[in-house]
């Protein structure tokens, strides 16, 4: 394989890892946890884990409420703000590289806080959530949405399966996925606010499908990204193998989905 090639396929392979890591459900459970957290139009809001903007700007325009993005990829910090840019969004919306685990801001300084897909990958998940009750307001609201496993024991075969696909994107560079874990049951997220101090604690999980996540994929990262990567496919028969080794068989779905959590600080 020639230099070009294999520069152009490790691109590739690692737009695919960063499509992997968009939150489970799509607009429907940005939605379902925006409801949750009742977010209010003179709310500051914080969005831990903005990824390209997409929820801060979905939720500015909605609502018309301040925001606060952070992310711990300055890449995705700018792209957000161009995002924000573009759609108008500027006087609502400010966005910083931060880290989940160390919040740049006082305590008390948020009405609302969400993470959508960010705590399964941090390396320290409840020290990650003890920050975000430590900023919002007294009676403001924490909200989660995370992958879930939605039914437990799942058969080996499907474990297997999915440390395996998560092993392959942490080799093209996600290195985030080294800290994902098996054990992200609805119980084990709950616990997790529980330990943080806050009350009024609820969840729902849900199921997903294949169909639906592609789906999901390509309203978040968009059509042009899918369409390169599907035409690389059909040329390059090495690229179509590895493709088919991180597929998540549809079988998965039945014990594999998403939950919204949510808390609120006493």
């Amino acid at each position: 394989m020639s230099s070009n090639k294999k520069s152009r396929e490790e691109k590739l392979k690692q737009e695919i890892a960063f499509i992997a890591t968009k939150h489970t459900g799509g607009l429907k459970s940005t939605k379902e946890l925006v409801s949750n957290c009742n977010i209010k139009k003179n709310d500051y809001v914080l969005d831990v884990g903005c990824g390209l903007g997409t929820t801060a700007c979905s939720i500015a325009k909605e609502y018309g409420c301040k925001i606060v993005g952070i992310d711990i990829s300055k890449k995705m910090v700018e792209w957000s703000k161009k995002r924000a840019k573009k759609e108008g969004l500027e006087d609502f919306l400010s966005f910083r590289v931060a880290d989940a685990q160390n919040l740049p801001f006082n305590e008390n300084s948020f009405d609302v806080v969400i993470a959508e897909s960010v705590n399964a990958f941090v390396d320290d998940k409840q020290k990650a959530i003890n920050e975000y009750t430590r900023v919002v307001k007294p009676k403001g609201y924490v909200g989660l949405n995370e992958a879930t496993w939605i039914k437990l024991p799942a058969p080996k075969e499907i474990m297997d399966a999915f440390s395996h696909i998560h092993k392959m994107l942490f080799d093209v560079g996600l290195k985030a996925y080294k800290n994902w874990v098996n054990e992200n049951s609805a119980e084990s997220w709950d616990n997790l606010l529980k330990n943080a101090g806050l009350i009024n604690r609820n969840f729902k999980t849900f199921s997903s499908n294949t169909k639906f996540e592609v789906s999901n994929r390509i309203k978040t990262v968009g059509l042009v990204r899918i369409i390169r990567i599907y035409f690389y496919s059909l040329i390059s028969k090495r690229f179509r193998t590895w493709l088919k080794k991180i597929a998540v068989p549809e079988k998965a779905f039945e014990y594999y989905g998403y939950g919204i959590y949510i808390g609120q600080k006493p």
